[in-house]
């Protein structure tokens, strides 16, 4: 494309040439926009000149007083405004007010060209010298031009004379009267291009040419890198970035057949405080958290093998998280400082960064004594920079995690070989002498239960802000249960362990102990708020020793009894987040019994009603309306109607899974059967009736839709359940006895117990909705007259054997006394409802005399049908007219007499 070298250098000289052009166009530009802004601050001082002085002769007639009067004097004329011009003088001195602070002339936005010739130009500038600087490298090698230690020698010399120039132009701005432009500084653009070309040579030096050894351009490149984070100090932030980036990428940089960790986490300790310290003096947030996640990441290297070397990570660790504290942790020794009381993100984050790390080391060897010991002095120091440095209390929630992530991982890896199984009542409690690790890791719990509990104790009250305390007594309460949990799953097997119930309630004793300590302290901002989860700790904890203690089941037990204790401390002490805590016990109790149903499992035992399911059920539900009689007491809130909800739910599972139980014999997965759908529509609509009985008092919305969610469910059940699925006339089913039988139970009870909810909801609830449920009650009704007569004639099994002419005339028979029954009940107590189902009833006895009897009777049947048919609608007729709709005969008139 190019001839020659001329060619190309007369290019370069092209381009410097535009851009020399460029700038010198922008500078113009700035100097035109000033100059015109100089222009209108002198014009808007400019004072208002008088009107010309009128001439002699063109002055109005005066008065004789005021011709006899003298001229005035010379002074007096001297204190008329002097007549200036903008041109021979300044404007004076003694301006008004408003000439002596005009009004502030708005900055005009930066057009196109300004950043272009003033910002844009600089950075590529810069770019252009750094990649310049690597291109002539890569030049001069594919040509041959120089050897490689004239190549290192020329690219060490461009590095020094930009680094130079950059010094130079910052020192020429810094005595001049102009200053640079905050985000195109033109000596730190230059310092950071030398910065660059400095990497690339020695890296050259290192990699391409074998001229330095690995440790010596490891020194070297680190040497840079902390030069270059010191420039950042005269330089600006861009140049500190380019510094630490550098600094934490050159170990990747330099590699060697065995890496050495101790020298490597002694020069990131190094480069850590070495940014910290200007993060520290600039005040720069920003280099803080970059630096902490590099140091982070470099914790990663080496933990993926199988001998994870703990010291020189351990040290990594623990070098970050002091020097972390020391410099950056707001309000504590060389830190920034902050406002009292308040929570600073990156104080907190700080250190829980370092405690991440610290746990990666642990679980990454396989929980060595030394990673545990590192682990729990980080854990401490937490504790110990949060107590002095409210701003880092946002760590403790970070120790807490850790240390749960701890214990948990290492009940998890239930190895036992770490274990002492005794025998006996005792067993599974307890390590050996001789097991260090399940010693130590005792001796760390007991330590860090003791720490958290006491110093979330004693931080009640010290502080102004109320997150704060908070923040202790939550991390107070939950690391001390979490450890417990992990220990007992770890140690005992989620088996019964009478021991680990007895530290339980000790755990609740001391809880309940702070409980009441805080009660009586003066109101104190948190306080209340740490009372309670204090409180829900000492449930908590009951709870804990009651599972631990009994068999696995008793746990949602025990979790039902906690939201039902927690309301009624609501009300001993008005705290809002226990009657929140109340309903979260709930859900929880309510996601358990998502996991297993049958609550224990197999062992749920084959006794009618007294089984597991009775407790595992009963009790909770029992549980949760008691904790909503307390918390309603207070207000009818979001936790009262979760409560609630869960009080019907588990009682209507109760009754379900007991009914269930009782059909299959225990065996839960069996099909259901005509007696199991018959008794699931008789609890359904039961407790429909009570909800609709209740909600007229309570008032409550949950009481409302509980209502109407149970009645549909019993209308569902018996109409696919009763009349589809199992309906005895279609499947073979056996129904039992004559007149005690499922007929009775799965059509008759539902029949009435749908009618008395039709009378529960009138005048309630909407007249569609009320005539539907009396219309089942209806249905249902009829059929168990008809069923209960193919009974008599077929025996227990209704679906075999054939429909004789006598069945066919006893159910018209049956269906006709069936509606006149309904109609006498409707004449006695004066229903409507009732006469018009015995219309319905007598309406389809005649149809089927008409459709059925007429086909398929013959003889005295057929005959039969039709007179009793006949008599009984004269009968009803003559009701009708006599009782219901008797009119009065109006006397006849009086005679009339003539006049």
């Amino acid at each position: 494309m190019f001839d020659g070298p001329f060619d190309v250098f007369a290019l370069i000289i092209a381009i410097v040439a535009i851009l020399i052009a460029i700038k010198a166009s922008s500078q113009a530009a700035e100097l035109r926009r000033r100059f015109n802004a100089l222009e209108e601050r002198f014009s808007a001082q400019r004072p208002v000149q008088p009107p010309p002085l009128t001439p002699f002769w063109e002055e109005a007639p005066v008065s004789a007083e005021a011709a006899a009067e003298p001229p005035p004097l010379a002074p007096e004329v001297e204190q008329l405004p002097p007549l200036v011009t903008e041109e021979l003088s300044p404007p004076p001195l003694e301006a008004s007010p408003a000439a002596a602070a005009p009004p502030p002339v708005p900055a005009a936005a930066p057009g196109f060209e300004e950043r272009l010739g003033t910002r844009w130009v600089v950075w590529i500038g810069g770019l252009a010298l750094a990649l310049g600087g690597f291109f002539m490298v890569r030049y001069s090698i594919e040509a041959g031009l120089l050897g490689p230690g004239v190549r290192v020698f020329l690219g060490g010399l461009f590095a020094a004379a930009l680094l130079g120039a950059g010094e130079w132009s910052r020192r020429k701005e810094s005595i001049s009267n102009i200053h640079a432009l905050p985000i195109a500084n033109i000596p730190a653009i230059l310092t950071a291009a030398g910065t660059a070309v400095a990497f690339a040579t020695i890296y050259a030096a290192y990699a391409l040419y074998g001229f330095l050894v690995p440790a010596t351009a490891f020194v070297l490149l680190g040497i840079v890198a902390m030069c270059t984070l010191a420039a950042a100090l005269l330089h600006g932030p861009a140049l500190a970035g380019l510094g630490v980036v550098g600094a934490f990428v050159t170990p990747l940089l330099v590699s060697s057949g065995k890496p050495d960790y101790w020298a490597l986490y002694i020069y990131l300790a190094v480069v850590t405080a070495a940014s910290f310290g200007l993060a520290r003096i600039r005040l720069w947030r920003w280099l803080a958290v970059t630096t902490i996640a590099f140091a982070v990441l470099w914790i990663f290297p080496g933990l993926d093998t199988e001998q994870v070397e703990v010291a020189p990570h351990a040290f990594h660790a623990i070098a970050g998280f002091v020097l972390a504290a020391l410099l950056v942790v707001c309000g504590f020794m060389f830190g920034p400082e902050i406002e009292d009381g308040e929570i600073e993100p990156v104080s907190s984050s700080s250190l829980g960064a370092y405690l991440f790390g610290a746990m990666l080391i642990v679980l990454s060897s396989a929980h060595a004594d030394l990673a545990l010991i590192a682990f729990a002095l980080l854990v401490g120091t937490t504790l110990l920079v949060a107590w002095r440095a409210p701003a880092a209390t946002g760590a403790l929630g970070a120790a807490a995690a850790t240390v749960f992530i701890v214990f948990a991982e290492w009940a998890v890896r239930a190895n036992p070989d770490m274990l002492v199984l005794p025998g006996g009542a005792m067993s599974g409690i307890g390590p050996t002498a001789i097991d260090s690790s399940v010693t130590l890791h005792l001796v760390m719990a007991a330590i860090f239960t003791i720490g958290f509990g006491v110093a979330g104790f004693l931080a009640q009250g010290r502080s102004n802000s109320a997150i704060i305390p908070v923040v202790w007594s939550a991390a107070a309460v939950a690391t001390p249960i979490a450890i417990l949990v992990a220990l007992y799953a770890r140690i005992a097997h989620l088996d019964r362990s009478i021991p680990f119930a007895i530290l339980a309630v000790l755990l609740a004793a001391a809880f309940g102990a702070a409980t009441e300590a805080l009660s009586r302290r003066e109101d104190r901002p948190g306080v209340a708020v740490s009372t309670a989860l204090f409180a829900t700790g000492t449930l908590g904890a009951l709870a804990l020793a009651l599972t631990f203690a009994l068999e696995k089941g008793w746990l949602t037990i025990a979790l039902a009894l906690m939201s039902c204790g927690t309301a009624w401390i609501s009300l001993q002490r008005p705290i809002p987040v226990l009657r929140r805590l109340a309903a979260i016990f709930a859900a929880i109790v309510t996601a358990r019994i998502v996991h297993d149903p049958r609550i224990v499992g197999d062992a749920v035992g084959t006794t009618p009603i007294f089984n597991w399911l009775l407790w595992g059920y009963g009790l909770p539900a029992a549980s949760f309306w008691g904790a909503s009689v307390f918390l309603r007491r207070r207000a009818d809130d979001a936790p009262l109607r979760m409560v609630e909800t869960a009080a019907i739910l588990f009682t209507a599972l109760l009754a379900f899974m007991e009914i269930r139980h009782f059909a299959t014999g225990g065996r839960m997965t069996a099909a259901p059967s005509l007696l199991e759908f018959a008794l699931q529509v008789c609890v359904s609509l039961a407790m429909a009736i009570g909800l609709e009985r209740l909600r007229l008092r309570s008032r409550s919305i949950v009481h409302n839709v509980g209502a109407v969610v149970l009645t549909a469910i019993g209308g569902l059940v018996s109409v696919f359940g009763l009349l589809i699925l199992e309906n005895p006339l279609i499947w073979r089913t056996d129904v039992g006895g004559a007149v005690f039988n499922l007929l009775l139970l799965g059509y008759a009870l539902p029949a009435v117990l749908m009618l008395l909810l039709s009378y529960a909801v009138v005048g309630q609830r909407g007249k569609v909705y009320a005539n539907t449920i009396a219309g089942g009650a209806l249905l249902f009704a009829l059929a168990y007259v008809t069923l209960e007569i193919r009974r008599f004639y077929h025996g227990p099994i209704l679906s075999t054997g054939p429909t004789t002419g006598a069945e066919q005339y006893t159910y018209s028979i049956g269906w006709l006394a069936f509606g006149v029954m309904l109609l006498g009940v409707g004449i006695l107590v004066n229903s409507e409802r009732a006469r018009l189902a015995s219309a319905a009833v007598i309406a389809l006895t005649i149809l089927k005399a008409f459709v059925i009897d007429m086909s398929t009777l013959t003889g005295v049947y057929r005959a039969l049908s039709f007179m009793c048919l006949g008599i009984v609608l004269v009968a009803i007729g003559w009701l009708y007219q006599r009782i219901l709709f008797r009119r009065q005969v109006a006397p006849p008139p009086a005679p009339q007499t003539g006049a």
